[in-house]
């Protein structure tokens, strides 16, 4: 058996935790990092194939070192400068040979500092949001009584119209679908799991305008929650993700955030004095939608940037898949709001691009956690669609799709589609036909996500040469049981948006 000062980062060995049902289990995990205090080791651990948000550091105690596995020695090879050179790497990690680490940029803004002055790096993380359940139907509850024709059955137009009809108080719909795309089986996903990866969704990163994040440029630093505890309002929130604050104030045990211009400090003290000088009591920026206490304010990345800068380094701490750049210009925050006698609280937010080549109307999308599983994420979701329904246009949020993320927007995408399929009425004893594309105008949800959705839900049946949808009763009465449980909705007539034509560069 392994002693403790035989561990090295690198190494990979069982590890004790407490999973959701509050049971002991010791999931495999591989050590990134270890720190001496006091004279007693600690070892911060990721569990293989768990999110990064769950990493922790743990002591000695807790690590099972019979099962170790030391990390393997690379052949020596040699260095730029034609020296010989080895490094350990862990088991079966990839390491990118020939490419440079980036360097955690390490920038200082202190509260005292006039606006002018303020530099930090910037930019926009993924998020995530609150984890609602899709609705499950059950495929075998109900009699079909349907013909499954194999997907190579050829395609017809997705104008074709659509066909219902009734049987056993369910009814069938016929919608053009593409076949041969196979329904996901787990709705959760991974991380790198996008909703649909063959919608034409380019598989790299965007060099101009996104926000994804090349994965292969993780160094050990970026792996590591650096942001012990941040205090934000009457909240103090865990982080889940590395966030590039000041190299300084990593080490303290609190980070205190002023909640209306998210501005940092390294004390109680800082803020309070912080405080005195504040006037601002809601986010900066335009307030275009207020229904009783839900306010959502849209910040321009380049009139309101320290603000947006803030934004994005907050909500880093909670988002892994995006990255930070120091020009917010680009980019338009959508900042929701609770309201209450003390001022307007941030809830969420998303952001989106002021021009989009690929129709995004989402580039990160986060509810902070204190608010999550309250249906605040899908109300942030049904409002960026509202605005695009507004600009006349049909979107789709960037991918890669957080675990919660992906939760969040499939479940959105379900009962929106389902409430357009069960409104659809009969007319002079016809059946009602509706088209994908008809669909795709009236909910503003981009025609790949409607046809995903519907794959992902099971209801794309061929049927006499035709392609129908399938209505179970178990999913009818799953979906009006998730509508009771929506009490949160956008009032379209509480809006008060006007698009802009951001080609025009004077208006940035």
């Amino acid at each position: 058996m392994a002693e403790v000062g035989e561990i090295i980062e690198g190494c990979r060995l069982p590890v004790l935790r407490r999973n959701q049902d509050n049971e002991d289990e010791w999931p495999l995990a591989e050590i990134l990092s270890v720190k001496d205090i006091s004279g007693r080791k600690l070892f911060y651990v990721h569990y293989i194939d768990f999110n990064k948000r769950l990493d922790e550091w743990v002591t000695h105690e807790r690590l099972d070192l019979k099962k170790i596995q030391f990390p393997k020695k690379e052949a020596k090879t040699p260095t730029k400068n034609g020296l010989p050179g080895s490094r350990p790497g862990s088991p079966e990690r990839e390491v990118a040979s020939g490419k440079t680490l980036p360097i955690p940029v390490q920038i200082t803004l202190r509260f005292n500092l006039p606006k002018e002055r303020e530099a930090i790096p910037g930019g926009e993380p993924d998020q995530p949001l609150s984890s609602s359940s899709c609705l499950q139907p059950n495929h075998r509850s109900t009699k079909r009584k349907v013909e499954v024709v194999s997907p190579a059955t050829p395609v017809p137009s997705e104008t074709a119209p659509a066909s219902v009809f009734p049987q056993n108080g369910s009814a069938r719909r016929a919608v053009a679908a593409q076949p041969g795309r196979k329904r996901k089986s787990n709705c959760l996903g991974t991380d790198e799991d996008s909703q649909d990866s063959s919608d034409g969704i380019p598989s790299a990163p965007r060099m101009t305008g996104s926000l994804v994040s090349d994965r292969s440029h993780d160094d050990i630093v970026t792996r590591m929650k650096n942001i012990e505890c941040i205090e934000l309002g009457r909240h103090r929130l865990k982080p889940w993700y590395f966030s590039p604050y000041p190299q300084e104030l990593t080490t303290l045990p609190v980070l205190y955030l002023c909640e209306f211009c998210l501005k940092y400090g390294r004390s109680l003290k800082c803020l309070q004095r912080h405080l005195t000088k504040c006037d601002l009591r809601h986010p900066p920026g335009n307030e275009i939608y207020r229904k009783g206490t839900i306010s959502f304010f849209e910040i321009d990345g380049r009139k309101n940037k320290s603000y947006s800068q803030n934004l994005c380094l907050l909500a880093k701490c909670f988002l892994d898949h995006k990255t930070l750049y120091y020009d917010t210009d680009p980019f338009l925050f959508y900042v929701m709001t609770e309201y209450d006698c003390k001022g307007f609280h941030i809830v969420g937010y998303f952001s989106k691009e002021k021009e989009s080549t690929e129709d995004y109307n989402v580039a990160c999308i986060l509810t902070l956690p204190p608010y999550q599983r309250r249906g605040y994420g899908k109300l942030l979701i049904e409002f960026s669609y509202e605005l695009s329904k507004v600009e006349g246009k049909t979107g789709t949020p960037e991918k890669p799709l957080s675990d919660l993320g992906l939760l969040s927007y499939r479940s959105y995408w379900s009962q929106t589609i389902l409430e357009i399929l069960m409104g659809l009425k009969s007319e002079s004893g016809e059946r009602p036909q509706i088209t994908i594309n008809e669909i795709s105008e009236i909910t503003s949800i981009k025609k790949e996500d409607v046809i995903s959705t519907l794959q992902y839900l099971n209801l794309i049946n061929y049927y006499k040469g035709q392609y129908i949808l399938t209505l179970s009763e178990d999913i009818v009465d799953g979906h009006e049981r998730a509508m009771l449980k929506r009490l949160l909705r956008i009032d379209s007539k509480c809006l008060h948006f006007t698009p802009k034509d951001w080609s025009k560069r004077g208006k940035w």
